[in-house]
């Protein structure tokens, strides 16, 4: 068990990652020793194993207004990539969703809350259900999507083949973060991942002067349920905290 955890440490892995591996190995010790396949005092040495050190905290990036308006409209529209490229793009900065919640987003989400578009019941980390309000602008690029791909029902954002056809049921996670990639890359910002958008969401929230209760309901943090039970919050949808980012088309109608 040691010298797996060097190994990992070895190939540079980080912390969290190397600790969720090694917990991995306990959880089948667990296993073995209560079925009699591992003996008592294996399995206790396995879990006297210490997992890696965290050295600090990973801060992760956050764009400029202007890097973020900047971002989500460098895909081509005259494509079906572009166009749904662009509709994932606007949803992880206007609406500051996971790639798992992006991925999963149906056509059934998409609802009309106090005159105001939402994403209504999303199913979140640790199956933690919320609605997020969508700005409108971030709903234009969704139907521009929408309309080119003839997506009736279902999941949203499918795959796009080389030759602009639309296929297949839905999204890998892993899509999502290549589309980050790859733009980022013509924006000339490094390193920047689909979670980055998140915090970025959410600091243009803060920023335009979003309460912190709304900004939590915003992004589902589990802090949430305790701070709406304690002080009786209630979400508004009508002037949502995401409504104005800063990084919205100049032209659009409010």
């Amino acid at each position: 068990m040691t010298r797996y955890r060097i190994h990992l440490e070895d190939k540079l892995f980080a912390p969290g990652t190397i600790n969720v591996r090694l917990a991995a190995v306990r959880r089948l010790a667990y296993e073995a020793a209560d079925t009699g396949l591992l003996s008592p005092d294996l399995a206790a040495g396995i879990r006297r194993v210490k997992g890696a050190k965290k050295l600090g905290m990973r801060l992760g990036n956050w764009l400029t207004v202007e890097e973020a308006r900047a971002l989500w409209q460098l895909p081509n529209m005259h494509t079906s990539k572009g166009k749904r490229d662009r509709a994932i793009l606007a949803v992880l900065l206007g609406c500051g969703l996971r790639r798992r919640g992006l991925i999963d987003l149906t056509l059934d989400h998409i609802q009309r809350r106090e005159d105001h578009w939402a994403i209504v019941d999303l199913v979140g980390k640790g199956g933690h259900i919320r609605t997020v309000p969508m700005p409108d602008w971030v709903k234009q690029a969704i139907d521009q999507w929408l309309s080119v791909a003839a997506i009736a029902h279902g999941r949203i954002f499918r795959c796009v083949c080389r030759r602009g056809v639309v296929w297949g049921t839905k999204i890998t996670e892993k899509v999502v973060w290549h589309v980050v990639k790859e733009y980022a890359v013509g924006l000339g910002v490094s390193k920047l991942a689909p979670h980055d958008l998140r915090r970025s969401c959410a600091r243009f929230c803060h920023d335009s002067g979003g309460e912190l209760e709304q900004i939590q309901f915003l992004l589902g943090h589990v802090s949430v349920q305790a701070t709406e039970k304690y002080l009786g919050c209630k979400q508004r949808f009508r002037h949502a905290v995401n409504d104005r980012l800063g990084i919205e088309p100049c032209l659009i109608a409010h």
